[in-house]
């Protein structure tokens, strides 16, 4: 990536001494970040072109599909918010914002199908069971009695 290598070129140039005085160290830590954080980008994209989209998606259930595509338009989505402020630009203002709600909207969807299928399942007939067994039943009058006499005798 042609970002990184300049980005990489402006870190070398401020970690001289002679420049060191002109910034506050916090920038150099934010550029240090930001450096490794497009690394990681750049990694992660080398491993997603090097394996066809119809390879990847032969492998996936539908819902692991519906994971990958939207993960692939929310990245792109927020690479370009940030090209948009690198040019000036107020992303807020622009339609990739609502894009950007509006994949976030289909991702909660599909958030809450997985959670549905990870829930447990509720067994009726054992939970009816088990309310019945606990509920405290009274002892009828007669047992009681039968109970008394039995013990009132020396």
């Amino acid at each position: 990536m042609i970002g990184r290598q300049a980005l990489h070129f402006l870190l070398v140039i401020m970690a001289s001494e002679e420049i060191n005085e002109d910034y506050p160290v916090e920038i150099h830590e934010y550029l240090s970040t930001f450096e490794n954080s497009i690394g990681a980008v750049d990694e992660m994209l080398k491993t997603m072109m090097s394996v066809s989209r119809n390879e990847l998606l032969q492998k996936l259930d539908p819902l692991e599909q519906a994971k990958v595509d939207l993960v692939s338009a929310y990245t792109l989505n927020s690479m370009f918010w940030v090209y948009l402020a690198t040019q000036g630009v107020n992303p807020k203002e622009h339609p990739v914002k609502q894009e950007l709600e509006r994949i976030r909207v289909y991702m909660n969807r599909v958030k809450e199908i997985t959670d549905k299928k990870k829930a447990g399942k509720l067994d009726r007939g054992a939970a009816s069971r088990f309310v019945k067994n606990a509920l405290w039943e009274p002892k009828p009058k007669n047992a009681s009695k039968v109970a008394n006499k039995g013990k009132c005798k020396n």
